[in-house]
């Protein structure tokens, strides 16, 4: 998992993998089939292939195909435009509302009875379910609403709430009349959605009175309030969901509108909208003072339709996402792909460990016959660290799971190995991006690919060529790590641009490899085409001009029994440039374990990392911290910690989990000789 150019990255992988059948081969409980899930039936299938080809062969044939899966008002007059790279259009001229796609057709298909949204929340202890028929009705009624303030095509409508089913009915409404959502991460403060707001210039602004975490309130309405008193764009009106039950708030008078007044208005229609046209803006994290937003095309829609079935296997059944609206996952795959498939999609509003218990997974997936799990390792990694013996899950019944898919973040295979244990069901990991919208590459479920090789994301799912480059823009060799890209043109479903961003959209994903998008992901391609990805380009390590991945240190890290949780980062050595630095969450000690000393446990991690990958890695800094610095979708801030251990500022993310954690990290690092003149973080806002 590091570049010497002479087939090192085959070689780590194939001990991890080795040790991995080799503990597997320990534990009591694996069955054969477990066993084998890791030895045999990987690779890919005659009917990917085939699809795959076609996909890149005849492109316009492949993805005419896929447009059928939605009902369009106007046929498209071509499928493929391409002639003004990198904005590539799909299906041009044909007209569909995403809408009635995703809720109208299904009620008229007789199909009104069915649970369209199952909204659980332990931190409010409902549960509450909402039939197509019932969101149907909702929508359209909020959509009239909107009318009536003046939302027209084309106009923005920014979202402001927490994972509620109110906040799906807010994202449909507005596509409805063919207006542009923009959906605000809760986590935000009031400066960064001042910025969204000056940005996208909504005409209204649809938010809750409050969310809620385990140990406080949010006070949505109360941000929201702050952010209009410093933006320098006021929205005309904004419709207020009250949380009755939880928290209600001031109303502005002549300005805010409640919920409630905002459905009695008369229902309307769908406006078909050319497919090409703006689905919704999503604003990246961290982008404050120069705010980048993902603008997607409608027609992303009958894509995400597709990967429903052709990726993750469901024609019908229960899906659930466990992600929040904020993101990228939660509009791909909370709201419009399971509801374009006419499937019922779960929204959990609570943690994996905390609201109250470590069963609350395993109660979900019981409780509503869940067929599909989408999460990030962070998850598990949880979950194995308060209840590694899984008492809370054996609680439960998990016979209607089939599959769980995980990205967003790399997943060591201990931590993989132990939710397959669990869950008795494969753990497939796939990588996709804000940008793309959908996976680059899977376990294509509906192309019979079942399983992919140890460590790997999977397969190029069709429609996307990944190449594996040097810097100087040669390809490399199967197996060499290089910068991950994409080759032109993009299949539909990706960035038709950036939010009023056009050149900067060229400039930031093409210029540096003209020809190819630019992931910004390092990794390697093998002979095969399973694709590898080892870390963001910038969380590669050089060390004395060997690049390390720090996702395969942290591999080899969480395979150590006592170690919960970890991150690796380059830290400043005067001889080799840059050496790992390792930071590691040590496992409460179960039932009658002996406790084990901090510095015996970091001795061992040096000894386990040297004889995994060698001395190459030059591993020999390790210290223990209570917990590690994430963000609220489970992403461990790594450059944070590596600019602290360099004694840089660092700008805390607002969407920091707990930000108090830093002051640990800080004298952790101290401890090891970095952060000496570091000064103190500080929040963003």
């Amino acid at each position: 998992m590091y570049q010497s150019g002479d087939g090192i990255p085959s070689k780590i992988e194939k001990n991890l993998f080795e040790s991995s059948i080799s503990e597997l081969k320990k534990k009591t409980f694996v069955t054969a089939a477990d066993i084998e899930r890791y030895t045999g039936d990987i690779g890919v299938t005659e009917e990917y292939t085939k699809a795959y080809r076609k996909s890149l062969d005849d492109p316009e044939g492949f993805w005419a195909e896929v447009g059928h899966e939605l009902q369009w008002t106007k046929p498209w007059d071509r499928v493929l435009d391409d002639t003004n790279r990198p904005f590539t259009k799909w299906w041009v001229g044909g007209e569909m509302s995403v809408c009635y796609n995703a809720v109208d057709r299904h009620v008229a298909a007789g199909r009104g009875e069915q649970v369209a949204l199952v909204h659980d929340s332990p931190m409010t202890d409902t549960v509450r379910r909402i039939t197509y028929a019932e969101l149907q009705n909702q929508v359209s009624r909020l959509a009239g609403k909107l009318m009536n303030l003046g939302v027209r095509r084309g106009c923005r409508v920014l979202i402001y709430m927490p994972l509620i089913p109110e906040a799906v009915v807010a994202m449909l409404a507005t596509n409805r009349i063919g207006a542009i959502h923009s959906v605000v991460f809760g986590g935000f403060a009031a400066r960064e959605l001042r910025t969204r707001i000056e940005h996208a210039q909504p005409t209204v602004i649809i938010a809750a009175s409050c969310g809620v975490e385990p140990n406080k309130i949010v006070r949505y309405k109360d941000i929201l309030d702050e952010a209009l008193c410093q933006s320098s764009h006021q929205p005309r009106s904004c419709i207020i969901f009250q949380r009755r039950r939880v928290l209600e708030c001031q109303m502005e008078k002549d300005r805010d509108i409640c919920w409630e007044e905002a459905l009695e208005v008369e229902p309307v229609s769908c406006v078909s909208v050319e497919a090409n046209e703006p689905l919704y803006i999503l604003y990246t994290s961290g982008t404050t003072d120069d705010p980048k937003g993902i603008q997607r095309p409608c027609g992303h829609a009958a894509t995400l339709c597709w990967t429903m079935h052709a990726v993750y296997g469901l024609r019908k059944g229960v899906w659930w996402s466990a992600s929040d609206l904020g993101w990228v996952v939660g509009h791909s795959y909370i709201c419009y792909g399971p509801l374009l498939a006419g499937l019922t999609s779960v929204l959990y509003e609570g943690k994996p460990d905390r609201t109250p218990d470590p069963g609350q997974y395993f109660r979900i997936i019981e409780q509503h016959r869940v067929n599909a799990l989408f999460t990030i390792p962070t998850a598990f990694r949880v979950l194995k660290r308060v209840d590694p013996n899984a008492k809370h899950a054996r609680r439960y019944c998990c016979k209607s799971l089939r599959t769980v898919f995980i990205a967003g973040e790399h997943c060591d295979q201990d931590t993989r190995n132990w939710a397959e244990r669990i869950l008795k069901v494969p753990v497939l990991n796939h990588w996709w991006q804000t940008e793309t919208g959908s996976p680059v590459t899977a376990a294509c479920l509906g192309y019979n690919v079942k399983s992919v090789p140890p460590h790997s994301a999977g397969y190029p799912v069709p429609g996307y060529d990944v190449r594996a480059l040097r810097e100087d823009g040669t390809e490399c060799q199967p197996g060499e790590v290089g910068r991950l890209v994409l080759k032109l043109p993009l299949p539909p479903g990706f960035a038709s641009t950036l939010w009023q961003a056009d050149e900067r959209f060229k400039k930031v994903y093409f210029e540096s490899y003209p020809g190819y998008y630019d992931t910004q992901d390092a990794g390697w391609v093998s002979s095969d085409g399973a694709v590898w990805v080892v870390a963001r380009a910038d969380d590669v390590i050089n060390v004395a001009g060997h690049r390390l991945s720090t996702a395969a240190l942290e591999d080899v890290v969480l395979k150590h029994a006592r170690v919960a949780d970890a991150v690796v980062v380059g830290a400043p050595d005067p001889t080799k440039g840059d050496v790992p630095l390792c930071l590691y969450v040590m496992r409460p000690p179960q039932d009658d374990e002996e406790i084990v000393a901090e510095s015996t446990v970091t001795q061992e991690l040096i000894a386990l990392v040297r004889h995994l990958i060698g001395p190459i890695a030059a591993f020999r800094k390790a210290v223990a911290v209570p917990a590690l610095p994430r963000t609220r979708s489970g992403k461990a801030l790594r450059g944070a910690i590596a600019k602290l251990a360099r004694s840089q500022l660092v700008k805390l993310p607002a969407t920091i989990e707990d930000a108090t954690i830093f002051g640990e990290i800080k004298s952790a690092l101290q401890k090891c000789g970095y952060a000496i003149d570091a000064p103190d973080p500080e929040p963003t806002c």
